[in-house]
């Protein structure tokens, strides 16, 4: 006779207890979203320059750090550098015994060392080189590159991922400077965008459907209640019974606005009894306090309004991607009823635990119905365009409870401010440094240091150059200027030319190297995007963030 217990009874598995804080944040699909993934870093590009001791690669490796702790299924480093001294003292991910190997193959040890799970592999070789092999980067779902890096390089590298449709994360560690940007496929679906609890529930108490009406109803006379009963009354009966009793002495129709949810307030508190020896009903103030914010006709909010209009949504093929087939049944469910599904989510209440329970199951099956009628369209859909592979009802129903809130992200390029920039970027980065206390002048110190790396390693003549080079920055500074004033008569004010000025001081400084503690926070920024855009959860940045680390500040751009 074998022992055994019922699933719910056995406790947790090893894996859920090993992951437990992070599956709440993502849960079980999130997760295995995550252990799916495989991430590059691309850590190294060649030398700063001559006599440099600036060292780079730490915040990529803190960004990996973050992601081989919680589970990712897969890392790969490329990385052409060998371990030095300098490298010791920035990179928490290298020893001693690591001096003169590869630091690809150290930090990839040492990595794999946190999380069993989690595969690791390593080239110290030029990622040109490894491109060159049409499988390598499809295997990745992410790339994170640590600049500065040859701008062929990262062209190259960027266009591929593009073409892929695989996002890509270029970080910038300098100094106390940070800067990082994410550039995402033309359009980027978010489903589990986890807004505020509160904005995602929909009470439908302006359009009840029959079986939450035959429940208000089933209620009987309220001045009949003992004071128990009376006090214990969920709120959403409360404001579906009185309004009913509005309507009828206001020709048909609800509150609509401010004055009038102002005055149903007040009919609803006079409602309340002032006597009841329970000490208050508070339930009663729930409902006061839900007038404004749930009596409300439903409105389509206009991101979810805009994936409807999108070419995507409305002209199907057997090869659309699931996201745009669930989108397009949803639309339907739309124009039919002119609702979403309701997501079946109830806020807590003060009531009796059998009303709440009767009524958290009317808001479900409500919920089950309209899921089954949006699945029924898609099964229709799949059916008309021949798709081979049926999309699973989990995901039609987590579709379903967060259609309100879904997003399409439309990705950009990693900005980059060069000869050939669009007016658009330029416009937006001149915007940036306008702001009174703008951080954008670390963005602009971080592209002139790719182009005087960039220059450095580019032209063989100039290879024995510092990248402290003082005319090299001086002539890149004023080439940038130039080109953010070419489309604008207005001239930079002396303020942000000091801005811009001391940020270049501190990236010089710095000669293009990294501080371990400003990295490791960069690691754990950079991580945290990295995540959303794994999981397909929550909204990633769009598109740049710079951190100042002396002043522990940071600000987001949409460059």
């Amino acid at each position: 006779m074998t022992d055994s217990f019922p699933a719910a009874l056995s406790g947790p598995t090893s894996k859920e207890r090993k992951y437990d804080r992070q599956l709440r944040l993502w849960a079980a699909t999130g997760q295995q979203a995550l252990e799916d993934a495989r991430v590059l870093l691309v850590n190294s590009d060649g030398p700063l320059g001559s006599s440099s001791t600036g060292v780079v690669g730490a915040a990529g490796v803190e960004t990996l750090k973050n992601l081989v702790l919680p589970g990712i299924g897969g890392f790969t480093i490329v990385d052409q550098a060998i371990v030095t001294e300098a490298d010791l003292g920035v990179n928490f991910f290298l020893e001693e015994e690591s001096l003169g190997k590869s630091r690809a193959d150290e930090t990839c040890r040492l990595l794999r060392e946190l999380n069993p799970d989690v595969q690791g592999y390593s080239y110290s070789k030029s990622i040109t080189d490894l491109l060159t092999d049409p499988n390598f980067l499809p295997r990745h779902k992410l790339v994170i590159i640590s600049g500065p890096t040859k701008r062929s390089t990262l062209d190259l590298l960027s266009q591929k991922a593009q073409e892929l449709e695989i996002p890509v994360l270029y970080i910038h560690s300098v100094g106390f400077c940070v800067t990082f940007s994410l550039q995402l496929p033309a359009e980027f679906p978010i489903v589990e965008t986890h807004p505020d609890p509160e904005s995602t529930q929909d009470l439908r108490l302006l359009n009840p459907w029959p079986e939450l009406t035959a429940a208000v109803s089933s209620l009987g006379d309220l001045e009949s209640m003992d004071d128990h009963q009376h006090g214990h009354i969920p709120y959403i009966f409360l404001l579906l019974r009185f309004l009913e009793q509005w309507k009828q002495s206001h020709g048909g129709k609800a509150p609509e606005n401010y004055k009038e949810k102002t005055e149903f307030r007040e009919f609803v508190h006079s409602k309340a009894r002032t006597s009841n020896p329970e000490g208050g009903e508070e339930n009663f103030d729930e409902a006061v306090a839900a007038v404004l914010k749930t009596v409300s006709p439903f409105s389509l909010r206009g991101s979810i309004r805009d994936i409807f209009e999108m070419p995507q949504c409305q002209q199907l093929s057997a090869g659309s991607a699931d996201f745009w087939v669930i989108a397009s049944a949803i639309r339907t469910f739309y124009n039919a009823h002119g609702v979403l599904p309701l997501p079946g989510s109830l806020p807590d209440m003060k009531a009796q635990s059998a009303d709440y329970v009767a009524l958290q199951n009317i808001y479900k099956s409500k919920a089950r119905k309209d899921v089954e009628e949006v699945t029924a369209t898609i099964r229709q859909l799949e059916t008309t365009l021949g798709r081979a592979t049926a999309i699973l009802e989990r995901e039609v129903e987590v579709f379903c409870k967060n259609a309100a809130h879904i997003k399409v992200v439309r990705g950009r390029q990693i900005p980059q401010i060069r000869s050939d920039s669009d007016a658009a970027l330029l416009k937006s980065v001149r915007s940036g440094l306008q702001m009174p206390e703008s951080l954008t002048s670390i963005f602009i110190a971080c592209q002139i240091l790719d182009a005087v790396v960039d220059e450095i390693q580019s032209t063989p003549a100039l290879n024995e150059r510092s990248v402290d080079d003082e005319g090299l920055w001086m002539a890149h500074k004023e080439r940038i200027l130039a080109l953010l004033l070419r489309d604008d008569s207005t001239p930079i004010d002396e303020d942000t030319l000091e801005n811009i000025d001391n940020a270049i001081q501190e990236v010089r400084r710095a000669e293009g190297g990294e501080l371990h503690n400003i990295s490791s926070l960069a690691g754990g920024l950079v991580a945290q995007e990295s995540l959303k855009v794994l999981t397909r959860q929550y909204v990633p940045l769009d598109n740049t963030c710079v951190f100042d680390g002396a002043r522990s500040r940071s600000e987001m751009y949409r460059l």
